[in-house]
């Protein structure tokens, strides 16, 4: 198990942040910068290194079994990939680099409601799979988050209703950690 996290704690976590993040989405003019995201090479950067110091940690402390001769090279090889990337991924490095962040996140998520016997920890393993789907398609195919993010800003009231629907999401998955895990 490389993750030791509660139920609890993975909700308040997930369901705070999505809460937070929806929230400022409907209060900010988030639809003016929002746009911008998927070519940001600050952003790209940013969440890359994110990326980069989470799989590093990852590959530092996680049981590799028969592939522990692998982990010095790997842990060479990481940063080296991290600075080429840098310098030669010019195209949606930001949507890539989100997605991979989703990937990493999804997995300590389904971790703490593994095995558990509440039925609504399905908010919290819904919310990873929904996070792996689209960690998947946007690492794949990019341009796809410029579109989607081109189709939520669109109208006023399809920004809020999504929007929205992340907040009571989030909130619900809140609830949940205090009241039911």
């Amino acid at each position: 198990m490389i993750y030791s996290i509660s139920l609890q704690a993975a909700g308040l976590i997930a369901g705070l942040l999505l809460a937070l993040l929806s929230l400022c989405a409907v209060l900010l003019p988030a639809r003016n910068f929002l746009p911008q995201f998927p070519r940001s090479r600050v952003a790209g950067a940013l969440l890359l290194t994110i990326d980069v110091i989470w799989s590093l940690w990852l590959l530092a402390t996680m049981e590799m079994g028969e592939f522990s001769s692998f982990r010095r090279p790997l842990l060479v090889i990481l940063p080296i990939g991290f600075f080429l990337v840098l310098r030669f991924v010019d195209e949606f490095l930001a949507v890539r680099a989100l997605g991979i962040l989703f990937l990493l996140a999804a997995e300590p998520l389904l971790n703490a409601a593994f095995l558990r016997p509440e039925t609504s920890r399905l908010l919290v393993t819904v919310l990873a799979y929904l996070m792996i789907v689209a960690g998947l398609i946007w690492v794949t195919m990019p341009y796809l988050l410029r579109d989607q993010i081109q189709w939520s800003v669109k109208s006023d009231a399809r920004w809020r209703l999504l929007s929205g629907f992340g907040f009571v999401f989030g909130a619900l998955i809140v609830v949940c950690a205090f009241v039911v895990y």
